[in-house]
């Protein structure tokens, strides 16, 4: 379907106006996405009204876009059969997308009212982890067998293929289901119409677990350009498949988690305008928290150097500059090394490799930003060459241990198992500023002697 270019302000017009024939004719020339977007604006009383004007197919499709709250109040107003009718009509996964976030009562509703096959389907799918292939997998796929003909084939595509969340991809079973092959739609347009399925079939499977990460599922698919993939259990009997748009929504989930996580809070599964005060405080309270705490042993070093201060109050004005040029350097690597991490270029077994090319990289870039503070220095502060050298020598050995540290704290996180993201600028600057100024009264009390 494609959208019109009807404006939800137009639509909303009539649906004020109660012309709802235009309305339903309107609708239904668009496209389910937009249509859902249109929903999601409306009172709650007006969403049952437009969910009602659109045609069955579109309904469902419409209502596997929507936001949890709004699965809610539809399901909260429909009957028992309509209720079975459009769990039986939608693919699986957005089945069970949908079951992870209604409240238990109605997830104890929708399993009760859905028929035998599909609730022992939902029963099997739930017994998966949360963050596993199996969770996110679809039962709707084609499966022939291999002594078929093309011809068969093509017949059993279009008899069943009508709900099959694709048919791109076809996958050959035995009749214990157990993966024996994939052929592709096109091969079998392009083959003649005797031919056996199982002369022109791959036999190279690329299949998943059940109890596979997710994640690492997406990092095959953008490498090997996949539009489905199979998930097989430990008798390697298939259960289901992944598409692509299964693959596109962990890796929304993904990237959103590390961006949060990369900011020093707690991810959160709402959108940010649906999410409440209290809750958005508490996903933040708690790194900031930490990061204070943290901070607390910065002033400790500095109180430590307090006779430094009062010999020659010059050295304070530095440590704005250090500090926030060494965390900066920091966060560049942690960036580089947790993207890097994460698209697996980056490896644990990498450390020295990754450790060694940041500390050239540090190298360079100190020897460039101490040589023009140096030229800066030399010029506001005339015959204080010594305080210019300590300054200048801090700030390179800030920059490669800043780089340093930033490579290495994401990659020890990883080898410990827990998320590279959490290693990321606050956590990063925090840990730097404490060492730059260790750095830095070091040497001015080496070359200054105070």
């Amino acid at each position: 379907m494609t959208y019109k270019g009807d404006s939800p302000t137009e639509l909303q017009t009539l649906l004020e106006n109660k012309k709802y024939r235009i309305l339903k004719e309107t609708l239904s020339e668009m496209n389910e996405v937009d249509i859902a977007s249109f929903i999601e604006e409306l009172d709650t009383e007006q969403v049952l009204l437009v969910f009602r004007l659109l045609p069955k197919d579109l309904a469902l499709d419409v209502f596997a876009c929507l936001p949890i709250e709004h699965m809610e109040h539809i399901i909260n107003s429909i009957g028992d059969m309509e209720l079975r009718d459009m769990i039986e009509d939608l693919y699986t996964d957005d089945v069970m997308d949908m079951l992870e976030e209604l409240p238990a009562t109605m997830v104890k509703r929708v399993i009760q009212t859905a028929t035998p096959a599909t609730r022992s389907i939902i029963n099997q799918y739930l017994n998966y982890p949360e963050n596993s292939a199996g969770s996110i997998m679809t039962a709707e796929y084609v499966a022939l067998k291999k002594n078929m003909t093309v011809e068969q084939s093509l017949n059993y595509i279009r008899q069943h293929g009508v709900n099959k969340e694709t048919i791109y991809t076809c996958y050959v079973t035995n009749i214990h289901r157990k993966l024996e092959g994939v052929i592709t739609l096109k091969n079998l347009v392009m083959s003649p119409s005797n031919a056996i399925i199982a002369d022109i079939m791959d036999e190279h499977v690329m299949k998943a677990t059940t109890t596979e990460d997710p994640e690492e599922i997406a990092y095959r698919f953008n490498k090997y350009n996949l539009l489905s993939l199979p998930v097989v259990d430990h008798e390697n009997r298939i259960v289901g498949i992944i598409t692509v748009d299964d693959v596109m929504s962990v890796l929304e989930q993904e990237t959103t988690e590390d961006f949060e996580k990369m900011a020093a809070m707690l991810p959160s599964e709402k959108p940010y305008l649906k999410t409440s005060v209290f809750t958005l405080a508490k996903n933040r309270i708690l790194w900031l928290l930490v990061l204070m705490v943290s901070s607390m042993i910065t002033g400790g070093i500095l109180a430590s150097y307090e006779e430094a201060f009062a010999v020659l109050p010059l050295l304070v004005s530095f440590i704005p500059m250090l500090t926030g040029t060494g965390g900066n350097a920091g966060s560049q690597s942690s960036t580089l090394v947790i993207r890097g991490m994460t698209l697996n270029e980056i490896r644990p077994k990498d450390i020295f490799k990754v450790v060694f090319k940041e500390f050239r990289v540090g190298l360079l870039c100190g020897i460039a930003l101490a040589a023009v503070n140096y030229i800066r220095l030399i010029i506001f502060y005339p015959g204080q060459e010594l305080i210019c050298l300590t300054v200048v020598l801090s700030l390179l050995l800030t920059i490669i241990m800043a780089k340093c540290v930033g490579c290495m704290l994401p990659i020890g996180a990883k080898k410990l198992h827990l998320d590279p993201a959490i290693m990321a600028a606050p956590l990063i600057s925090t840990i730097v500023d404490a060492f730059s100024l260790i750095i830095y009264f070091q040497i001015a009390c080496a070359l200054l002697h105070i």
